[in-house]
This record gives structure tokens, sequence and C-alpha cells, in this order.
């Protein structure tokens, strides 16, 4: 029997999941299949609509070896997962004569512990461990999650908190559920042979395709001990939040409170010269802590240096101590002695890590209304951590809807460690550019509208012409309009003042859950949804509900980032041009992103609002724009209403 060809495989997968092919879906899918031949690296931007979680499934799963397919956001894996997945490998095994098996694979602390259910939490204070089902009032939200979660212990065959709907409280999560540090292992644990996580990991370690997210990714990449199975292919989807995501996990912080919790934890199972020198330090730092203000440390100050370096050997002591003593008096000593170490050994790699002070490292302290001063440590870049752990040893595909900034793709190759395209060498990795375009009409179906008119905004201005420029867009949209502002503080602002001038319901981030925002603000109309940061690129609502997309200002980080600063001044040092390579990148992201939420069908029409006239007349604003949807572009206020105003009575006269 010949060997089916990819048009083949890709016109039965778009069949099956009931969607239409796609010049740009068969155009990705090929790029991808010749990059897993190839062994080589592609970047692909596939825009809304294009079909690009098949794009890459068909070739990868025709390939045959074993795929990692890694996503940032929850609603794609289970998209994946429960709807691509499954009837692409119906639709293909008649074809490729196998059935490819799939699973899916989280973190350790996304699965329900049994042993925690069971048995109950170590305790903070006293020896042994607490049943945290009678310590919570059965009639309070905390009882009530942990009962749902005991019932549902026993139906659940994942045991993924995903699975669980509604969902719980972190708080309640928190109790039934352990970090891979504080588990004991399934060969110490009683029940081990039923656990969740480890099932996981068998079905993951059977299958041809692993669905994963970014944050185990970049474990995995990191932390050197693999908790991916081996594979030939690794597939980025939502690529751009990966730098991201990599920063967080290589993150991290102390506090007086976390490390209050490792000395009481701690206490009873060493020595108490162990314990008390560890109390000593913990007391120290706190003092240094009380005085700490919010701001990036160039050098780490001399008090916090004492405080950091007493930490760390008061640390490493009980490390040892811990591993060297046991006390049978405490029940269930394996689990309450592992959360110890775990706690432990987190404030001695992190009072070690900013105690040494890496050229590479980025210190600042932060300061929280409701918890107090932190100490946070960050890598500068992980470019050369994503070059050297992502590029060797299997083929790279990246792909998004936004990867291409400016017109070209160098941008993000070089946050994720790539030389620019077409640069040759033995140590870079050779990688290729594609983009498939949309199968949207742009022009057509959207306009970009900059109020070129309005005052620039200040850093902490009340933008007073912004709001009546607002007001009357919303008003001439009748309602229909996601807001996407910069700050929350914005985003309150704008809502208070909307809400005393129109008639339209103004939902505000934060009121309510985002999954309820989103559906009441699809439900109706007339309702406008405003909020910051996840709604910029967490709305998918096509339809007449959102005609109008509104960013109030050209989303730069803030000045004051000690992370986001340090990177823009070491590119400056090192030659190069900071803001566009920090700063601007960042802003267009999110700007890419945030535009997009626009035009997510074939028949969505629209504006996209940008009440920053720095969009218009600044020299990166060309940038900022060709980072965008080819959208029709205009700066006339009177034009941008009348559009409004026109797609709004047609939507009317459609029943919308």
């Amino acid at each position: 029997m010949t060997k089916p060809s990819l048009p083949e495989l890709l016109h039965a997968a778009v069949t099956a999941v009931g969607g239409t092919e796609r010049p740009g879906q068969a155009a990705m899918a090929g790029a991808v299949a010749e990059a897993v031949d190839d062994h080589s690296h592609l970047l692909v931007q596939a825009g809304t609509g294009t079909g690009k979680s098949l794009g890459y499934l068909v070739p990868a799963l025709a390939h045959g070896e074993r795929v990692v397919v890694a996503t940032a956001t929850l609603a794609l894996q289970r998209q994946l997962v429960e709807r691509d997945l499954p009837r692409t490998v119906d639709a293909l095994h008649p074809l490729l004569r196998r059935r490819p098996q799939f699973a899916m694979l989280k973190g350790r602390s996304n699965y329900l512990c049994l042993h925690r259910l069971h048995e109950g939490v170590p305790q903070e204070e006293e020896e042994g461990l607490f049943d945290q089902f009678e310590a919570a009032a059965p009639s309070s939200k905390l009882g009530q999650d942990l009962i749902r979660l005991r019932d549902w212990s026993d139906e659940t065959e994942s045991g993924d908190r995903d699975d669980l709907t509604p969902g719980v409280s972190d708080r309640a999560w928190a109790q039934v559920s352990v970090s891979s540090r504080e588990c004991v292992g399934a060969g110490k644990c009683a029940y081990g042979a039923e656990c969740f996580a480890e099932q996981a990991r068998e079905r993951a370690k059977l299958a041809d395709v692993v669905v994963t997210n970014h944050a185990l990714l970049a474990i995995d990449a990191i932390e050197g001990a693999p908790v991916l199975p081996q594979h030939e292919v690794l597939i980025v989807d939502e690529a751009h939040e990966l730098v991201s995501r990599v920063t967080g996990v290589a993150t991290g912080e102390l506090t007086p409170g976390q490390v209050n919790r490792a000395v009481r934890r701690a206490a009873k199972l060493v020595n108490e010269k162990a314990a008390d020198a560890l109390q000593t330090a913990s007391e120290g730092f706190e003092r240094v802590m009380e005085l700490a203000l919010p701001g990036r440390l160039e050098e780490v100050p001399e008090d916090l240096g004492y405080a950091l370096l007493a930490l760390r050997d008061a640390a490493r002591t009980v490390i040892s101590a811990l591993g060297a003593t046991r006390d049978k008096s405490v029940q269930d000593e394996d689990v309450v002695r592992k959360q110890a170490l775990a706690s432990v050994e987190t404030i001695h790699g992190v009072a070690e890590r900013i105690a040494q002070g890496s050229e590479y490292d980025v210190v600042w302290y932060e300061r929280h209304d409701r918890f107090g001063a932190s100490l946070r440590v960050a890598p500068l870049s992980v470019s050369g951590l994503l070059r050297e752990k992502l590029f060797t040893e299997r083929s790279v595909v990246l792909t998004s809807a936004t990867l291409k900034l400016g017109g070209d793709f160098n941008g993000v190759g070089a946050s994720l460690g790539l030389a620019p395209e077409g640069t040759a060498g033995d140590d870079m990795p050779q990688w290729k550019g594609l983009d498939v375009g949309s199968p949207f009409d742009y022009p057509k179906q959207g306009i970009l509208y900059v109020a070129r008119h309005l005052a620039t905004p200040g850093r902490d201005s009340s933008r007073t012409d912004m709001l009546d420029e607002l007001a009357e867009l919303v008003e001439a949209a009748g309602g229909r309009t996601l807001g996407l502002f910069s700050s929350m503080r914005a985003a309150q602002a704008a809502a208070e003042e909307l809400r005393g001038r129109l008639d339209k319901p103004i939902l505000l981030q934060g009121e309510e859950t985002l999954g309820e925002l989103i559906k009441n603000f699809a439900a109706d109309p007339e309702t406008c949804l405003f909020g910051t940061l996840s709604l910029w690129q967490g709305v998918d609502v096509p339809g007449a509900s959102c005609q109008l997309v509104v960013m109030d200002r050209i989303p730069f980080p803030r000045p004051d980032d000690p992370l986001m600063s340090a990177r823009q001044k070491a590119v400056e040092e090192a030659g190069g041009n900071g803001f566009m390579a920090v700063a601007a990148t960042h802003a267009a992201l999110l700007m890419a992103q945030g535009a997009g939420r626009l035009v997510r069908a074939m028949g969505d029409k629209g504006v996209v609002a940008v009440l920053d006239p720095r969009l218009a007349n600044a020299r990166y604003g060309s940038y900022l724009r060709a980072s965008l949807p080819d959208f029709w572009y205009t700066t006339d206020r009177n034009q941008a209403r009348r559009s409004l105003a026109a797609i709004d009575a047609a939507a009317k006269a459609d029943g919308a």
C-alpha cells in the first residue's frame, strides 16, 4: 500500500473536525513536515482561523516519532485533548494503518494527592499531621470545597484539577496536592500504586503525542531532571508566551513568612542547635525586609548580604540534620520530613543564588499591601538557556498568531536565543520563519483607528480627553466593546466614568470570574467588558458582541519594572537599542494579541481604536503598526464613529 500524501491526511483530518481547508493551513503542514524530516527548526505565524493545531498535528502524527506539544493556556490543552486529537486520530487511522496514542501531562501539583487527602496535611507547629476536613468548618467555603474534593476523589479517573467543575480555591487545592519536591515518591507512599500523577506519567511514556504546558516544558529544560518522556519533535503553540513562562519558572522568591514556615516545619525534626540557628537567621532576614523599599538592587546591600549568608548556612545545617535524624514519635514522618526538606531547600537555593550575585541575574524588592515585602531574583535573559536546552537533539516548531513583529521574526527569534534568520554557524541552531497569513480579509473586515488628536498619556494624568473619546466610541458602537487597559487602575476609572455617563452595562475584570465575565459579555451585544492583561489575549468572542476593541495606551512595560528595565539596560550596554529590543517588542506582542480579539470569524467586522497618539506620531509607531493585522488605517475620529454606527445598525438589523 502506498504511503498516504500529506494533503490526503490533512483533508481527512479537517473533514473529521468539521472544518474548512485553508491554503495557510496546507502551507503550514508542509513546512512542519519538512522541518521534522530535516531535524531543523521552524517559526510559523498562523493567524486566527488558520486551523493551526491541525497544521502541526497532522504532519507530526504522520511522521510517527514521539511528539511533545506544549501550550500556554488550559483552553488550548483541552481543545487538543478533548476535540482535535481524538477526531484526528480517528480520521488518520485508516490511512496510516496505526492508531497514535495521546496523553496529557502536567506538573505534580496539578493532580490530587491521595496521601494528602486521606492522611492529612503536615502541621506547621506540632508533630504529625492534622485532618484538614475536621479543621475546616463544614459551613465555610473552604470546608465545602474540601468535602466536594473528597467526593470527587472517588469518581475522578484523572485527579487533574482542571477536570473538576466548578473549580475550587487555591487554598482548598493546596490542602490536597503536593509539589514534586514535597512528594515522598511512589515507592515510599502507601498510595503510590493509585497515584494520579504517577499514572499520568506512565500514560505519557506510552503515548505518541504528549500534550503539556509551557511551565512543565521549562521545568524539564531548567532543572536537569527530565519530567517529559524522550521525544524527537517539540511543538510549542502560543509560542509568544514562552519567554515569560520560562522566566517565571526560573524566578526565585524569599519572604519572611515563607522563611518562618520553613523554620516551623523543620524545628521538631532536627537538633535544637540547628533549629535555633535557622530561627535566628530568619529573624535577621525579617528585620532587613521590614526596611525594604521596592526597586532593583544593582548590588546586594551589606546588611541583606549578611542576612542571606546566615540563612544559607543555617539552612544547609538543617538540611544535613534532617537527613541524619529520625523521630519515631512523629506521625507519618517521611511526609512531614519531605515537606520540611522542600521548604528549607528552597530557602537555601534562593538565598545562595542572591548572595552569590551573578551578573546574569536581576535582584529586586517588591512590596505588597497584603503580604508585605518580598525579595525576588530572575534571569536577565533566558535566551541562552533556551538556545542550549530547547534547540538541541530535537526538531522544534514554534507557532502563534503573533511571532512576526515589525515585519520579521528576528525580534522573537532573539528572545528565544536564535541568531537572525539565515545566519550560519556551528553552534547556532538553523531555523526558518514562515508567515502563512490568515483566512480573514483584514482591510475589509476591520479598521485601525488611532486617536491622533488626544494628548500624549503621562504617567499619572487623569486623561479626561481619553475618557470623552472612549464614551463617544462606545456610544457609536452601541456597546459591543472590549476595553483593554494598561493598568487595573485605568480600567476601574474608565468603568466608573462610563457607568455614570452611558446607559450600557459595563463589566469590570475582578468583579466576577473571568469565565463568567466573558460569558456575560458574549451573551448581550450592548454589554462592554473592561479589564487588563489577561483580556488582551484570553477573549474569543466572535460575532456582534465584540465590534469595538479599545486600547487606552501603548502597553509599554512600567518604567519601574525592575526586570524589564534591567533587560533594556543590558541591551544598551551591548550596543543595541534597548527600547526597541525590550519595551517596543513587549508592546508589539501585546498589541498584536489585543487587536486579534476583534476578528474571530469570517463575518466579523469592527474597529480597533488606540487612544494613544504615539502610535501615529512617534518614530516607533510604524514598527508597532506593522506588528498588527493589516486593518484599514485612519486617524479621522468622525470616520471611526460613522463606521461604528453603521456596523451597529447592521448588527441590529440582523437581530444582534
